[in-house]
């Protein structure tokens, strides 16, 4: 069962939490102003301010923190002000039940890559891959495109990505639809073998990456075929693999080497160019929500990840 969270109005309150590193204060404070002027009321979280080596605190302030936002009743949308590290190591501490029975908008991306997959394979509910509140929406030049991408939480219809906007190659013919799953290619990667490994049955999968050379690309991309994980798949989308270039090792495959070895092998349809990951602009995807490719038209297109206030 699929389930979506109530969209977002104006006078709503939103919380804000770290589940990873802790972010820049100056970015952040600069993101917040950006919620309010949504017309959104914000909370903190207390992991914001907390420091534990490369983690805004403990594994418990941290899932504390995820706690007490989704079982506040004013809170209706819970925001990650920034990616880093950590999220893995708190999955198996989270209540799923607790989560499944408050569903609320959950947004973020890069490393929280992991708490999307597992949230959504264990209780059902849409989440959002999207930009970040102080490494995205928190810098000087953040990009218009990118503060458009949360007006999804305000109207429940498609969200649709295809050009002008994106630069998007075919690299497999075809069409396919399915529920959306993936995200950022290490953390995915690191979910295998686990409770929570990414499940892409019939789904389409989406993956992008940032600061990763291409023989680390190879490696992970080799792993996730090895687990079958493109053969299961219905399609797959290639976002943005922001410096995914070589640098220890000069002499390189390219990227497109590598999505032809791995993707287009695979015999998905399959596109490439997206803005989705750690690009300007970056765009939200739901996951979770049920997603059509069409290479004739370049498009790919996701059902809404929310519901009205009159939906069951």
């Amino acid at each position: 069962m699929v389930l979506r969270a109530r969209k977002l109005k104006r006078g709503d309150t939103v919380g804000v939490i770290a589940p990873a590193s802790p972010p820049k204060q100056e970015s952040l404070s600069k993101a917040l102003s950006f919620l309010e002027d949504l017309g959104l009321k914000v909370k903190l979280g207390s992991s914001l301010h907390q420091r534990n080596g490369y983690l805004a605190g403990t594994d418990e302030e941290r899932v504390k923190d995820i706690h007490t936002m989704f079982l506040d009743p004013e809170v209706k949308a819970v925001f990650c002000a920034c990616g880093g590290f950590g999220t893995g190591r708190i999955a198996s501490k989270l209540d799923y039940e607790l989560i499944a029975n408050n569903p609320k908008i959950f947004w973020g991306y890069s490393d929280i890559t992991f708490l999307h997959t597992a949230i959504h394979q264990n209780t059902g509910l849409v989440t959002f891959h999207g930009p970040m509140l102080s490494s995205d929406v928190g810098l000087k030049d953040v990009h218009e495109k990118t503060k458009e991408t949360f007006r999804q939480l305000f109207e429940s219809k498609p969200v649709e990505f295809s050009p002008p906007f994106s630069p998007v190659e075919v690299v497999v013919e075809g069409k396919a639809g399915g529920p959306v799953t993936g995200g950022n290619l290490t953390l995915l990667v690191s979910t295998l073998g686990t409770e929570y490994e990414v499940d892409t049955r019939g789904k389409i999968l989406f993956i992008e990456d940032l600061d990763e050379e291409p023989y680390k690309v190879d490696r992970m991309l080799n792993q996730l075929k090895m687990a079958g994980k493109f053969r299961d798949a219905a399609g797959i989308i290639i976002g943005d693999f922001k410096n995914c270039e070589p640098d220890k090792r000069k002499e390189s495959l390219t990227l497109d080497e590598l999505f032809d070895e791995y993707i287009r092998k695979a015999g998905k349809p399959a596109l490439k160019g997206f803005f989705i990951g750690h690009s300007s602009p970056s765009l939200a995807v739901p996951v979770g929500s049920y997603g059509k490719i069409d290479t004739s038209t370049q498009s790919f297109i996701v059902e809404s990840g929310i519901k009205e206030e009159d939906e069951a």
